[in-house]
């Protein structure tokens, strides 16, 4: 049978979504753990967006369904094993990454033990979207951070002292009107990295953009990030040197969340102006891409 004419019934999807819960079951106390990772630690707060954005991805693309028939396979259940040696590897070894990659994949091939391996072709940007539910080890988050957080330092010097306040750098260390603001504490870049990386990751693939302009746009990324921490960083430093620290805490809270819609803005702001260059940045619909 012809698998653009196949057509899905309710009946494969509960099927997938029952599989997928299975899964999750079955590493429980795996989840358990990115869960707590995520709501205690804000260094990983970004993995909340995460089932979101691949959810909006399946959405957008859920006219791909036709293509894919479904179909129970040996390469779900091969999948599920492999993925529990990869879990079981990290967890004996104490290579937390690994345990976690290995709960993800026996999810994900559950679900393909009733979707069949088209799927994750026909999907592959909500699949890999999933990768960040991976917490990045410590090691390389701190590789990350501490050139970015020195970066958004000596940025927001030279901007705040442009339009007037007495603003000083040593190393990461930000001083404004004479008190101390460390940006590992008023703003540190690597919280929003990820989070702002998400979100323009979910802007590329969710409109019918060319695979070119989705590259650029996905390797311009860490340097929106960096645009995004200086907006943030500037009144963040300014309301540490000037006002009591609860009330600088409760903005610098609040600002963080806020870069994300910002971040939204200047991604349309930047397909605008490769519009106005005209350069062609959408070939087909997002069915067909």
């Amino acid at each position: 049978m012809n698998a653009a004419l196949w057509r899905w019934s309710k009946w494969h999807l509960l099927g997938a979504c029952l599989m997928g819960i299975a899964g999750v079951l079955a590493t429980w106390a795996t989840w358990a753990d990115i869960y707590h990772l995520a709501s205690n630690d804000e260094e990983y707060s970004h993995i909340f967006l995460v089932p979101v954005i691949a959810l909006c991805l399946i959405w957008v693309r859920r006219a791909r369904l036709r293509f894919c028939r479904p179909t129970l396979r040996i390469a779900g259940p091969l999948m599920v094993l492999a993925a529990w040696g990869i879990s079981l590897f990290g967890f004996y070894h104490n290579i937390q990454s690994l345990w976690h990659l290995g709960a993800v994949l026996i999810v994900l091939g559950c679900i393909v033990s009733v979707t069949g391996l088209a799927v994750l072709g026909k999907f592959f940007p909500a699949v890999l979207v999933l990768a960040f539910l991976v917490p990045v080890p410590g090691t390389i988050r701190q590789d990350i951070a501490l050139p970015l957080q020195a970066w958004t330092a000596t940025i927001s010097q030279h901007l705040l002292q442009t339009f007037g306040v007495d603003a000083a750098t040593s190393g990461n260390l930000l001083t404004v009107n004479g008190i101390p603001v460390a940006i590992a504490e008023a703003c540190n870049g690597l919280r929003m990295v990820f989070a702002l990386i998400l979100v323009t990751f979910a802007f590329c693939f969710s409109l019918p953009l060319k695979n070119s302009v989705r590259a650029f746009i996905l390797l311009m990324s860490p340097l929106a990030a960096i645009l995004c921490n200086v907006i943030r960083i500037l009144p963040t430093a300014w309301m540490y040197g000037y006002y009591s620290k609860p009330v600088a805490d409760a903005f610098h809270d609040y600002a963080g969340w806020a870069m994300l819609p910002i971040a939204f803005l200047l991604l349309y702001g930047l397909i605008g102006l490769l519009k106005w260059a005209m350069i062609p940045v959408t070939r087909f619909t997002l069915a067909q891409q």
